[in-house]
């Protein structure tokens, strides 16, 4: 009921300025970002836009992240929902699936689409149409400690997953520090999978892969990075994300894989006060030879069923927020990868974070059309712990994750 009060009074496709004749449209826009640090950025954008614009108002509500999912598809399914939404690159095909996302392909949203780099492109697609228009990417990278890696003797990153396991050995030895400390979570766990060629699934084939002998060699090399010289002891607590970004930001683990979602927070600590400290790469490869990390970030989309002169002021809207001058505003203010090269001007390249985080887009591999994608990580995310911690096989948590993937995927096979 919560969900529905907000649509009915956020949803711009009702208000009464939809005829220009009776002042300007009205279209209200739910942003999902973090409302302490990143959305003063959007709102003072939406003042620029209005004031270019004075025939279109922009309504402005800023929704948790973690309600938005639902919020959304409660209100889009009641006809209620808000005209623009900054959805997750994994929400677009599912909300689109539903018929609540307006293609955008040959409108003004996307009059700009070759600057856009195609695989953020080609991720907001669902059935060859596109759905979404890319305002923000991240990916995972490798990012290191220069000095303790300095320190240790070692002059560039590992480049594959055995090549870190003999650099975390030889940091423990030469500084005391532990030399990396992976993560349980699915989403990091990802690009092992990358590594070895194969995925959770196999979306064309219909094909659940998550238990093959490739992504059993993944998963394998993967629990070998908790144990040995210089590798940190797999955490399965709540709070095992803080533990390894606090220990990576004040010195006490040489690396990590993280996303540059914490850019601004690797800066706050000890350990890189001095920027330059901050070394990134793109994440190790596997035995296959290939170095993938998944990709994530927001695109921008329209409601469907709005009337279409909230539509026009929306697409309108779209081209304006995820133009290159927005978006270079936005990676200045808020530390965060724009998705259009013409973006990366100089002044957002002198943030050694964004400017090392460009580098490693290249190998973001992008998501399957698949609107179950995303949640294909929850059964991992439950038996992936379980395996690190020894309180189950490989073997025996992969059949399980398996099982359950069958149960959001049944026309697959396994």
């Amino acid at each position: 009921m919560a969900s529905l009060a907000l649509a009915a009074t956020a949803c711009g496709g009702d208000d009464s300025g939809s005829d220009n004749s009776s002042g300007p449209v009205t279209i209200t826009w739910w942003d999902t970002s973090n409302a302490t640090n990143e959305a003063p950025t959007y709102q003072a954008l939406v003042k620029q836009f209005e004031a270019a614009n004075k025939d279109i108002k922009v309504k402005y509500v800023n929704v948790p992240f973690d309600q938005a999912q639902n919020k959304f598809d409660t209100a889009a399914g009641a006809s209620g929902a808000p005209d623009v939404l900054r959805s997750e690159v994994g929400w677009t095909p599912a909300f689109a699936k539903k018929g609540y996302f307006l293609p955008l392909d040959g409108t003004e949203a996307l009059k700009d689409q070759s600057a856009f780099k195609p695989n953020l492109i080609e991720q907001a697609k669902y059935e060859g149409k596109t759905y979404g228009v890319p305002i923000v990417t991240d990916t995972l990278a490798l990012v290191y400690n220069k000095a303790l890696f300095a320190k240790a003797g070692i002059t560039e990153a590992p480049k594959t997953w055995d090549d870190l396991k003999t650099a975390a050995a030889t940091i423990k030895a030469k500084t005391g520090v532990d030399g990396y400390w992976g993560s349980t979570q699915a989403y990091y766990a990802q690009s092992f999978l990358y590594g070895e060629g194969t995925d959770t699934v196999d979306a064309d084939a219909k094909k659940i892969t998550v238990n093959s002998a490739a992504a059993k060699k993944a998963y394998g090399t993967w629990l070998g990075l908790f144990d040995g010289k210089g590798l940190h002891k797999a955490d399965t607590t709540a709070d095992a994300y803080a533990h390894i970004q606090d220990a990576f930001v004040n010195g006490k683990v040489a690396a990590i894989v993280q996303g540059p979602w914490e850019i601004t927070n690797f800066y706050k600590g000890s350990a890189f006060a001095d920027k330059a400290n901050l070394g990134i790469a793109t994440v190790p490869a596997g035995s296959a030879g290939k170095a993938g990390a998944p990709t994530g970030g927001h695109n921008l989309s329209v409601y469907a069923g709005s009337d279409k002169a909230h539509q026009a002021a929306s697409l309108k809207f779209l081209n304006f927020m995820t133009s290159a001058s927005s978006q270079a505003t936005v990676a200045q203010k808020n530390s965060t990868l724009p998705t259009r090269d013409d973006a990366y001007t100089a002044a957002v390249k002198a943030d050694p974070g964004i400017a090392g985080y460009q580098t490693v887009l290249s190998a973001a591999q992008p998501r399957p059309a698949l609107p179950e994608y995303s949640s294909l990580w929850g059964p991992l995310d439950t038996e992936l712990p379980k395996i690190a911690g020894g309180k189950e096989s490989l073997d025996k948590g992969l059949s399980n994750a398996e099982l359950a993937i069958a149960k959001l995927v049944p026309d697959f096979s396994k």
